[in-house]
């Protein structure tokens, strides 16, 4: 009897190894085809339109595909945060839209449109900060945000008029060419220097940052 007990929990453990391995394998696999992708279209990367928080000339440049109404995006944000405070002078964020979720395309032009008005990050963190208000993917209601950027300091007569000009439409319809050419599938979605995470989590991204950082000191 023990003997056949020993017998299953080894083929218990080796089910398990190789469960583990095969995941390994796959995730390298999917980090591979991303990075390839990635090389083949470095155009499409980043854009003169793209929002850019921090320094302009940093020598690491996280590449973040965004939906305003994405959970994980909003959890994201202060961590990406930390880690430009921890960089100050090496690190910059560059924001792409996938507006993935129904409504998430007006709250992009909201936010083009505060961009105009120099005041992005304030509306951009307003909007992050009342997501469950406006973002219920069951019923979302994104006119909301109209009276949080309000709140935030936002001209939103102004905001209206820009957001109906036809270059917001074109500066979106480019970041979702980009992101399907560069087979972004979710948000968030982080590129570090060009760079995919070789598995998706915060130690993760941090990781890369740092070693990124390191490579560009003398």
């Amino acid at each position: 009897m023990n003997t056949k007990k020993v017998a299953i929990g080894g083929i218990l453990i080796l089910v398990v190894a190789a469960f583990v391995v095969g995941v390994s394998q796959y995730q390298k696999q999917t980090q591979s085809a991303q990075d390839q992708t990635v090389r083949a279209e470095q155009t499409r990367l980043v854009r003169m339109h793209s929002p850019v928080l921090g320094p302009q000339g940093a020598p690491v440049t996280i590449v973040e595909f965004f939906d305003p109404a994405c959970e994980t995006c909003r959890a994201f944000y202060p961590i990406v945060k930390s880690l430009m405070a921890k960089y100050p002078d090496d690190v910059r964020l560059v924001i792409r839209y996938a507006p993935f979720h129904q409504g998430s395309d007006q709250v992009v032009k909201l936010l083009e449109a505060a961009k105009r008005q120099g005041k992005y990050q304030q509306v951009l963190e307003a909007v992050l900060q009342a997501q469950p208000t406006w973002a219920d993917h069951g019923r979302p209601n994104p006119d909301l945000t109209f009276e949080i950027a309000k709140a935030a300091g936002l001209d939103i007569e102004r905001a209206r008029e820009d957001m109906a000009r036809p270059e917001m439409q074109a500066l979106l319809t480019q970041d979702v060419e980009d992101l399907n050419a560069l087979k972004v599938t979710r948000t968030p979605t982080f590129l570090v220097n060009g760079r995919s995470l070789p598995s998706f989590g915060p130690d993760q991204l941090a990781a890369l940052v740092a070693e990124e950082v390191a490579k560009a000191k003398p």
